[in-house]
């Protein structure tokens, strides 16, 4: 169920992205992708920190 649910999720990210890129919309371009770099970098050092 888990791998189906990460697929799933997965999936509706991809689908998103393309869907932003086809948009043609230089601001919802960058705004997808200052989104998913500023997450990736919380992530990450959500990730590491120790507890």
């Amino acid at each position: 169920m888990s791998k189906l649910v990460s697929l799933l999720y997965k999936a509706a990210r991809t689908a998103n992205d393309i869907e932003t890129l086809l948009s043609g919309k230089p601001k919802r371009i960058a705004k997808r992708l200052k989104n998913k770099l500023v997450g990736r970098k919380l992530a990450s050092k959500l990730y590491r920190f120790p507890f």
